[in-house]
């Protein structure tokens, strides 16, 4: 972006004084409008080795020379400043941009100016990745003059088409569809379903009206200035009108809890600041459909007695998981199709069955009970990942501190999250000990398919009772260290699926209570 001056007026990463600029007036050093810190973030090591006045190769990830970068200053800045500044707190635990920029965003910033040796290298939708260049070609070989343009990360619908629609009447003003798509793992099906969505959406629009473009662009969750960082771009990009959402980027829009920004700060800052950015803020205006005059209406223009009837995300998921009829009125058969080929119904989608708890619990026993069960079933393929298993053929090289354990458990997660996305059921039964490894596991795998953590609590004496390899009588004795339970820490899980202490029930009854969540859950037909 700072490459196609999609991010103009900047020519490079910012320096200090236009960085402290941007945080307390949304503006550069030399008064220009810019509203989003935009950083290249180093590591300490790194920062020491740089001077000012250096030029420095900026590559990819395969090590292909980008641009070069001539620094201009080197900085330590103040996170918790930047937090209050950009999103409005302090706290990580009520933004998820601030959990972002402490944990991810390393300790020093470098600055200055950008030159361009070659645009990143994309191989996917490469006829929609429009640089700002193309884009005015475009809309001047059209004749489009006004020209809307409208972000979104969301799939869209026969609402979305009846507002923007509407919008682009409105203003006299064809559409410019720009979702942002795919900083992710190329390997990540929702971006490659996402775009294809896009593009069967836009067929559903009159003729020579309408260009889809993508953009790769990552959320920052900054409300107002996320909108205005938004409405500047697409202005760079030739949009003469640009759409915001009364809850534009909020961390929470969407979903069933209170917003973080106040409704409408969005959409007020953008159109305050119009006659600077030149660009014009188009309220987003929702639609609901009224089965009595089957058509989609504003909400605001709904009668008393008009019945409006609509579909949330969380409720076309929850559709789509089940294999539940999505109806005619809410979208569009051939994006319906697309969305049930990447997201079929739970009982064809692959799954994890993540075992934790102390040696000698049960776990193994369980593990291998539920592989001959899904084996005779026969409709899907299926690994057990036990923890003998993994750490005799991944993590050989491992002892078993808490940074190594958690690496045993991550690289677990790992290749039970491939297996989940090819479709597979994947049985882990490691005893991980920690709870941050195995949320981290939750959130990888259920980005693919099903995930369901099982607490085998077996208590402690019984386990040692067991004892079947002898580590809880050698660890008594002084001999060996690092046994969990008696000297290293077993944290048990906050909210598992399931509980089971295998001192009160055998092993088939164990199995039949995960088969019972299972097909209860829809994972078994």
């Amino acid at each position: 972006m700072l490459l196609n001056r999609g991010f103009y007026p900047l020519v490079g990463f910012l320096d200090q004084c236009d960085y402290v600029q941007v945080l307390e007036n949304m503006r550069l050093a030399d008064g220009a409008v810019w509203p989003m810190p935009i950083c290249l973030d180093i590591r300490s090591e790194l920062a020491t080795t740089l001077q000012p006045g250096q030029r420095v190769a900026l590559n990819d990830q395969e090590g292909f020379l980008l641009a070069i970068l001539t620094v201009s200053e080197i900085w330590r800045p103040e996170k918790v400043y930047e937090a209050e500044a950009v999103y409005g707190t302090k706290n990580p635990d009520l933004h998820p941009g601030v959990k972002n920029l402490y944990k991810n965003i390393a300790e020093w910033y470098v600055g200055g100016q950008v030159e361009g040796v070659s645009l990143p290298i994309h191989y996917d939708f490469r006829n929609l990745r429009l640089t700002p260049a193309e884009t005015h070609r475009r809309f001047s070989q059209y004749g489009w003059r006004r020209v809307l343009g409208f972000h979104t990360r969301e799939y869209l619908h026969c609402a979305h088409r009846e507002m923007v629609l509407a919008a682009a009447r409105e203003k006299n003003a064809s559409i410019f569809i720009h979702p942002a798509v795919g900083l992710d793992h190329p390997g990540n099906r929702d971006h490659y379903t996402q775009v294809q969505c896009y593009q069967e959406f836009v067929q559903h629009f009159p003729a020579n009206m309408i260009l889809l473009g993508i953009v790769s662009l990552a959320d920052r969750y900054a409300g107002p200035r996320e909108a205005l960082w938004h409405a500047m771009i697409r202005k760079n990009f030739g949009c003469s009108h640009f759409m915001v959402a009364n809850d534009h980027g909020d961390p929470f829009a969407g979903l069933d809890v209170s917003l973080f920004y106040r409704q409408g700060a969005a959409q007020q800052l953008v159109a305050n600041m119009e006659s600077e950015t030149g660009i014009e803020m188009v309220p987003e205006l929702p639609m609901g459909y009224v089965e009595e005059k089957a058509q989609y209406i504003f909400l605001g223009n709904v009668g008393a007695s008009d019945s409006v009837k609509t579909i949330t995300s969380q409720e076309l998921k929850r559709r789509l998981e089940w294999g539940l009829e999505i109806p005619e009125w809410y979208s569009y058969g051939n994006v319906i199709k697309e969305l049930r080929r990447a997201f079929p119904p739970r009982s064809q989608q692959g799954f994890t069955v993540f075992l934790t708890g102390l040696s000698g619990s049960g776990k193994s026993t369980i593990a291998k009970v539920l592989m001959v069960r899904f084996m005779e079933m026969s409709d899907r393929p299926v690994t057990l990942l036990d923890g003998d298993i993994v750490r005799k053929n991944l993590s050989s090289e491992l002892n078993f501190s808490e940074v190594h354990r958690n690496l045993n458990v991550s690289r677990i997660g790992f290749v039970a999250s491939e297996i989940t996305k090819n479709g597979g059921i994947a049985l882990c039964a490691p005893i991980a000990p920690y709870e941050s490894s195995r949320t981290a596991n939750r959130e990888l795998i259920s980005r693919y398919g099903g995930y369901v953590e099982v607490y085998v609590s077996t208590p402690l004496e019984v386990c040692e009772q067991r004892d079947r390899k002898g580590l809880y009588a050698k660890a008594r004795k002084g001999l060996i260290r690092g046994v969990t339970g008696i000297s290293d820490p077993y944290i048990p899980p906050v909210n598992p699926e399931l509980t089971i202490d295998t001192s009160t029930m055998t092993p088939a009854e164990a199995v039949q209570e995960i088969m019972l969540y299972l097909e209860e859950q829809g994972y078994l037909s």
